[in-house]
């Protein structure tokens, strides 16, 4: 049996039912994730130890009551998210032998509810990037093409999620690092409203900005997850009192008086693939046929999304990369020889040989952001524009539900095609960062393949905690087969 083309709720079940083993299905997801993982280097560390918890799982009664949906079911969790006693990286020499003393929230939840890790995914380093080129274990590869990126940050979750190495996976999302892999590696990606997941126990980018994103190849499985990992947390105190609603539920509900609203500045814009933009008209069309109503919206002030992210993040990268002075924990250099101050001489060299080259750039962006003389003229000036932004966004879901438009301009780029063009790299980023300046949920859905056999995606962004109305609308599209879920093969 092709457990690989099983959705997560449907292993889920038939675990539960007795008609699969759970060491049988990690045994199967192990044993292909060892054998894919030589030409993706979509995993840092695959984790054998799943098997004793899915033997325990064997073991239980059947009537006892399932923990959750997805209990049994394997995952790859993003290298960025601590686990107690597992090694947590964030693809850096800097914590190359960190070992985590605590479980973050998100993967805690996913724990209780019988979820089991199997390993650890490849990402860009400390979530800088949008191709995973820049992590220290080295580059990731998209399955549907190897010579392309699975994107960034969290292109190993996207890219093992596609190989079909597990049927779930946990990313997180500063300025796309969900939505852009699952565009690029043709899976469902969400990035939550803001403080919807806990993000105690994930290592920190930019804190107003990062968010824990779940990712599957069914609309279903997504929701599923979002459902163990959200909710109120007391560690975490940007973490939204909200009750969680249910996911599940919520999916198959009709479309009738859905409004939708065209983003015309991103489907409009001159860096849009025209398979891309025909990728956009063909979900309208889908939408429209269910009964949604469509308005075109003008967001104006999103064509300044990207300089005021690459201002904002970078500055709160500066602070939150301070710790990483070789004095407390992770990688030391040695103080060079004969220099009258060992300890700065030792800092200086930690952070010089600890950190690559992206975060070197970012940190110190950042850093000249906030200096004394600028503050006022960079990283305030981009605060005030990051308002603006929320606001017109704001405005535009009291006019409508759910905006649609691209992920990312163009189906997934060649290795190496941008690793020396920051700039090109960073448009990439140019339709998804304004939901994380705005706080707001968006989800990657897969909108077939162009010509060359690389995914394409559209993007559904709704207004504060409407995760259920974008995962209702994303479900229909998959139910009426506007993208059917497929797991890439390579010879």
């Amino acid at each position: 049996m092709e457990l690989e083309r099983l959705s997560a709720v449907e292993l889920g079940r038939r675990i539960a039912a007795g008609e699969l083993k759970c060491s049988e299905v990690v045994r199967y997801f192990l044993d292909r994730s060892i054998e894919r993982n030589a030409a993706l280097n979509a995993l840092i560390e695959i984790d054998e130890e799943a098997l004793n918890a899915a033997e325990e799982i064997d073991r239980r009664s059947s009537r006892e009551s399932r923990r959750s949906p997805l209990e049994g079911v394997p995952i790859v969790i993003k290298d960025i998210l601590c686990m107690e006693g597992k090694r947590t990286t964030c693809a850096s020499r800097m914590l190359e032998n960190f070992t985590a003393p605590y479980t973050a929230t998100a993967v805690k939840r996913l724990l209780d509810g019988g979820v089991l890790p199997i390993g650890r995914a490849n990402m860009d380093e400390f979530a800088m990037g949008g191709s995973t080129e820049t992590s220290y274990f080295g580059v990731t590869r998209n399955p549907w093409d190897l010579s392309r990126t699975p994107g960034g940050s969290s292109g190993g979750s996207a890219a093992a999620l596609a190989a079909g190495m597990a049927p779930l996976a946990v990313g997180t999302d500063t300025g796309g690092s969900v939505r852009q892999p699952s565009a690029y590696c043709g899976v469902v990606g969400l990035k939550p409203t803001y403080g919807r997941i806990s993000r105690y126990g994930l290592v920190a980018f930019a804190s107003s900005l990062d968010q824990v994103g779940p990712m599957a190849h069914y609309v279903e499985d997504v929701a599923a997850l979002l459902q163990l990992m959200a909710g109120p947390d007391g560690r975490d105190s940007t973490s939204l009192p909200a009750a969680v609603d249910d996911y599940l539920g919520a999916l198959g509900k009709p479309l009738d008086g859905l409004r939708v609203g065209v983003i015309s500045e991103h489907v409009e814009h001159p860096d849009v693939a025209p398979e891309v933009r025909q990728a956009v008209q063909r979900a309208i069309t889908h939408l429209t046929d269910l009964g949604a109503a469509l308005e075109q919206v003008h967001l104006a002030l999103t064509r300044y999304a990207v300089p005021t992210y690459y201002l904002v993040a970078p500055s709160e990268a500066s602070s939150n990369l301070s710790r990483y002075d070789g004095v407390h924990y992770g990688y030391r250099d040695r103080p060079a020889e004969g220099v009258e101050s060992p300890l700065v001489s030792m800092m200086s060299r930690t952070r010089s040989h600890g950190f690559g080259d992206e975060v070197k750039r970012r940190v110190m962006l950042g850093t000249f952001a906030l200096s004394a003389g600028y503050y006022d003229a960079y990283y305030k000036k981009a605060l005030k524009v990051r308002r603006m932004i929320a606001e017109e966004m704001r405005r535009a879901f009291e006019r409508v539900d759910v905006l649609v438009g691209p992920v990312a301009p163009t189906p997934a780029f060649s290795l190496g095609e941008n690793a020396d063009d920051p700039v090109r790299m960073y448009l990439q980023d140019q339709f998804t960062v304004a939901a994380n300046l705005a706080g707001i949920p968006a989800l990657a859905v897969p909108a077939g393949f162009n010509d060359q056999g690389l995914p394409l995606a559209v993007q559904l962004q709704g207004a504060p905690l409407s995760e259920a109305t974008l995962l209702n609308v994303a479900y229909h599209l998959q139910q009426n087969r506007f993208f059917v879920p497929r797991v890439a093969e390579w010879k």
